[in-house]
C-alpha cells in the first residue's frame, strides 16, 4: 500500500487546450515540459500541438519525462469501424514511437462537448443498435492497441453518450475486458452523477488509467443553473486541480492503493491559462499530492 508503482503525470490541457487552440497558444512545448519538471511530475499526455515523435522524444529525454498516452476521438457510430480502424492504427503508431502506455478513446458521435449546447441537459444517447456497434468497434480497436503494446482506456466524458455510471456499466458489460479498459476520471463522473467513489469501487478491475480532476461546486452549480456548454463551464472555472475543489482525493487515492492500482495518475484540469497560471496550479496540485496523499500512504 505504498504507491511505488504509481506514476504521477499532469496533462497539457492546463497550458493549452485542444478544443480552443487559441487559449494558451503562447505556451510552447519546451515551456510546458519544463514547467512539468519544475512541478515535480514524471510525465504528461500528448497534446494536439505536440510535434512528430523524433522531436518530442528529444525534448522528453532532455528532461527525463515520459508520455502516458493521448486522446483519440472515435466516430465508430457515425463513420463505421473501417474508417476508424485506419485512423486508430496511425494513432497507435505515434504512441508506440513515443513509448506511451495507453491510448485514450472517447466516442464523439453526437457529442456536445465542443459545441454551444447545455452540457448538463442536452447530452446524447445511443440506441440499442448504436450501443452494439460501439462495443463491437471498441473491441476491434482494443485488439489493435495490443499490437502496439498499448492498452485502450475508454474515457467517460461530459456531453457524450458514455457519461453516466449506468452508461459506463453498459459499456463495460458490452466489451471484452481483455481489450477494453477504463479511464477513471474523478471530475467528469462527479459533475455528471454527483458521486465519484461508486464508479471506482464498481469497475476497479477494468481501470487502467486515472485522471485526477477536481471541481468547484459553486461554479458547477451556477453553470448548471445557467445551462452553460462544456466549453463555457470550464472557462468559467468549473474544473481545477486536486486540492482546490470539492473532490476528496484522500478517499480516492486510499481506495486505489487498497486495490493495488498500478499505472498513471494524471492531474488534468481544463482552465483558462490566462486566469489560472499553469505552473502555479501545477505546483498547487503537487503540494496537495505530496502533503495529503503520498505522505499519508
Amino acid at each position: 500500500m505504498n504507491g511505488k508503482e504509481i506514476l504521477w503525470g499532469i496533462a497539457p490541457i492546463g497550458w493549452r487546450n485542444d478544443d480552443i487552440p487559441e487559449i494558451g497558444a503562447e505556451n510552447t512545448l519546451q515551456h510546458l515540459l519544463s514547467d512539468i519538471v519544475v512541478a515535480g511530475f514524471q510525465g504528461t499526455e500528448v497534446g494536439g500541438f505536440f510535434p512528430e515523435p523524433k522531436i518530442l522524444n528529444k525534448e522528453l529525454k532532455l528532461r527525463n519525462l515520459r508520455i502516458a498516452g493521448q486522446w483519440f476521438s472515435s466516430f465508430i457510430i457515425r463513420d463505421g469501424i473501417q474508417k476508424t480502424l485506419k485512423l486508430f492504427h496511425e494513432h497507435c503508431q505515434y504512441l508506440q514511437e513515443v513509448n506511451a502506455d495507453v491510448a485514450v478513446v472517447s466516442e464523439q458521435t453526437y457529442s456536445v462537448q465542443g459545441i454551444e449546447k447545455n452540457v448538463f441537459a442536452e447530452k446524447p444517447y445511443f440506441s440499442d443498435q448504436e450501443w452494439k456497434a460501439l462495443c463491437t468497434g471498441l473491441n476491434e480497436l482494443g485488439k489493435i492497441a495490443t499490437e502496439y503494446n498499448l492498452k485502450l482506456v475508454y474515457h467517460h466524458h461530459m456531453g457524450t453518450g458514455v457519461q453516466t455510471l449506468s452508461e459506463i456499466d453498459r459499456l463495460m458489460e458490452g466489451t471484452n475486458p481483455n481489450y477494453v479498459h477504463l479511464l477513471y476520471d474523478t471530475g467528469h463522473i462527479y459533475v455528471s452523477d454527483g458521486d465519484y467513489m461508486e464508479l471506482l469501487h464498481k469497475h476497479i478491475d477494468r481501470i487502467q488509467h486515472v485522471h485526477f480532476k477536481d471541481a468547484r461546486k459553486h461554479v458547477m452549480d451556477q453553470c448548471r443553473q445557467e445551462g452553460k456548454s462544456f466549453l463555457q463551464s470550464f472557462l468559467a472555472g468549473m474544473f481545477t486541480v486536486p486540492g482546490d475543489g470539492c473532490v476528496d482525493f484522500t478517499k480516492v487515492y486510499k481506495a486505489l492503493l487498497n486495490y493495488n492500482y498500478k499505472g498513471w495518475i494524471v492531474v488534468e484540469a481544463e482552465q483558462d491559462p490566462s486566469i489560472a497560471h499553469p505552473l502555479e496550479y501545477a505546483l498547487i496540485a503537487r503540494k496537495y499530492i505530496d502533503e495529503k496523499l503520498v505522505s499519508q500512504s
